[in-house]
């Protein structure tokens, strides 16, 4: 027997523009099913990012914000505070949030924004080429550092979910990856957990989410997948750093 996956009705069912083995569309998945669940869908808003999920608003069938790059915090901010009875979340790419949108998510932090963010780390710029971003590796090589990123020169990768975990305001700091089952079912677990921290008002939650990136990383998305495993999460370790 055949097994049929039933479609959740708060993502669209049209064509994702994502490439072959990008981590997107499986996050997407997740947090569809994760508002089908908890059923806001109709008291849910989320802001889409600049970066590879800039048409993220074509995907869910929830209101969506476009925000400028790195500003998607100040933009949910805004909308919690209009209308504190909503949820909101910000998907964001590690250029846009850990690179211009630093001193946006530091502060919504600091100041315990009841938002939801869900951050893809996938270690590179994927929409505009291949660039080295805060979160490359020690050593990975880009468009921007052919040789391999120097420490010495360009310091090491910013850890957010450390950092953030450090501030008053969180109420849930995790990172989980897509490499492996139990690690979709636990990354899965930590978007609802996220979304619930909001509901209870506890303050500022975000997920970082270990994703591939195939085509900038020049792997086929099988070897992008067990490089996740074999080079990122050494360095970005899995687990909850902060749960109020």
């Amino acid at each position: 027997m055949s097994t049929v996956i039933k479609k959740t009705p708060v993502l669209r069912d049209v064509h994702l523009h994502y490439c072959p083995g990008c981590g997107h569309g499986i996050v997407h998945r997740m947090v569809s099913e994760v508002i089908e669940e908890l059923g806001i869908q109709g008291k849910c808003a989320g802001v889409a990012p600049v970066g590879c999920a800039v048409f993220a608003y074509n995907y869910f069938e929830i209101d969506m914000y476009e925000a400028a790059h790195g500003r998607a915090p100040a933009v949910a901010t805004g909308f919690k505070r209009v209308h504190p009875d909503h949820y909101i979340f910000t998907y964001q790419g590690d250029g846009d949030l850990a690179s211009i949108g630093t001193a946006e998510i530091v502060h919504a932090a600091h100041r315990g924004e009841k938002i939801t963010t869900i951050f893809i780390n996938n270690a590179i710029y994927g929409m505009t080429g291949g660039q080295m971003a805060p979160t490359t590796l020690v050593g990975q090589k880009t468009t921007t550092s052919p040789l391999g990123r120097d420490k010495d020169h360009c310091g090491e990768p910013i850890r957010m979910a450390e950092m953030l975990s450090t501030i008053n305001g969180s109420a849930f700091i995790a990172r989980t990856a897509l490499n492996t089952t139990p690690n979709l079912i636990k990354t899965k677990a930590a978007i609802k957990k996220a979304f619930e921290t909001q509901m209870a008002g506890k303050g500022f939650s975000m997920v970082e989410i270990l994703s591939p990136c195939p085509t900038n990383w020049g792997k086929a998305p099988a070897e992008s997948m067990e490089w996740i495993g074999e080079a990122m999460i050494p360095y970005y370790p899995l687990g909850t750093f902060k749960e109020v």
